[in-house]
């Protein structure tokens, strides 16, 4: 160790081992606090903070599927002819309707029906019906609908869905009332509701009509009406 000696006190060199150590000392002391870690069980904010909100975020629903029931469910149309108008049903159909209790928007309504099941009472017209002036069965055996969204509204529904007729698909949307959830008397959960849409045929290339002076034999406008009663998987 350096010592120098003047008229006052004594002066300790600072680069002398002595004074490195003691540097290097007051280092490691610092240094000890900096990294110090809490207890064991703490936790650090960040942590409890992403824990608490894993832990308040609800449980996703699982959809529960519901079968269409056919014996208690009706599908039809009605389009003009004339001044008057015809009605029609499909005796072949079916699907299934999927809720989402906890989120409603999340639930789906499926359906497929038999094209060449058309049914308007009369032979010689579904006949021609099921023939490529109209349907095409043979080219395009199957009418869908499905949803792409549903909303809720107390007793109101409203469902937004791709209709396919002919091999082309549109966008429709179908209002109605949900008639809600009840145990049959054979325990089984169902579901029901009762809704309806108009479409214009023309933009599913079913455009056929026969002219008769300033107005067409058949409308363009079709309405479509569902009551669909179905039954828990």
């Amino acid at each position: 160790m350096t010592v120098s000696r003047a008229s006052g006190p004594l002066i300790f060199h600072p680069d002398t081992p002595m004074i490195r150590s003691l540097r290097l000392a007051i280092a490691a002391v610092a240094a000890s606090a900096a990294i110090y870690t809490a207890p064991a069980g703490a936790q650090q904010p960040s942590a409890r903070a992403a824990q608490q909100r894993v832990a308040k975020a609800p449980a996703a629903a699982a959809l529960t599927t519901y079968q269409i029931d056919p014996v208690h469910s009706e599908l039809s149309f009605r389009i003009r002819h004339l001044l008057g108008r015809v009605a029609g049903t499909f005796g072949e159909w079916g699907g299934t309707v999927a809720i989402d209790s906890v989120t409603p928007a999340n639930s789906k309504v499926d359906v497929s029906i038999k094209t060449a099941s058309i049914d308007t009472r009369v032979d010689a017209r579904d006949k021609h019906l099921r023939s490529p002036d109209f349907f095409a069965a043979d080219s395009f055996p199957t009418i869908t609908f499905r949803s792409t969204n549903v909303a809720v509204n107390g007793k109101q529904i409203r469902v937004g869905g791709d209709l396919t007729i002919r091999g082309r698909t549109k966008p429709v949307v179908l209002v109605g009332t949900y008639q809600g959830l009840f145990k049959d008397p054979w325990g089984k959960m169902r579901t029901a509701f009762i809704a309806s849409t108009t479409i214009n045929r023309q933009d599913f290339g079913v455009s056929f009509n026969g002219p008769f002076e300033t107005i067409g034999q058949i409308g363009d406008e079709v309405t479509i009406e569902i009551a669909i009663e179905a039954v828990q998987q």
